[in-house]
């Protein structure tokens, strides 16, 4: 059995609640500082599946008021980045290699990303690089999607 990444282990022991994810999401901001210009909050993650939240505020908005795509396009791939930490096993390793995004609508108030994959690879059959699709759902504060990705990452052995 492979081990999981030191990303996931984090997650694991950290306390499944608001104080966990907060201080859990702080840290992923610290790694990956980028993600911290949408106040990213990891509400979940698992293999094959990984949840982030981020409010709308100043920040984020556009010449409309409403959130910034290339800010939601940050929410998806902070998504897809911890699905990919928690599903790639150690034996493996990832890299987000192309993005396509469909915006859908406008996107009001605050975004939870949805990161999930309904079929893990077989990582023990990947003996050379391959593409993995992530495709991840963002959805406004109403349920409705508003953007929706499609993550390719290059999965290689390491």
């Amino acid at each position: 059995m492979t081990t999981s990444s030191r990303t996931y282990a984090a997650w694991q022991k950290l306390p499944d609640n608001a104080l966990g994810h907060t201080l859990f999401s702080i840290g992923m901001c610290l790694r990956v500082p980028y993600f911290g210009s949408v106040l990213p909050r990891v509400v979940e993650m698992r293999p094959g599946r990984c949840e982030v939240r981020a409010p709308k505020w100043w920040g984020v908005r556009n010449h409309l008021g409403t959130f910034h795509a290339i800010a939601a396009c940050n929410l998806a791939e902070a998504a897809m980045g911890m699905l990919s930490e928690a599903t790639v096993p150690s034996t493996h390793r990832w890299i987000p290699k192309s993005m396509t995004v469909d915006y859908l609508t406008k996107a009001n108030g605050p975004l939870r990303a949805v990161a999930e994959l309904t079929d893990l690879p077989d990582f023990d059959a990947i003996t050379e690089g391959t593409d993995v699709v992530v495709p991840v759902r963002i959805f406004d504060g109403h349920g409705v999607e508003v953007v929706h990705t499609d993550i390719t990452t290059w999965v290689t052995p390491r």
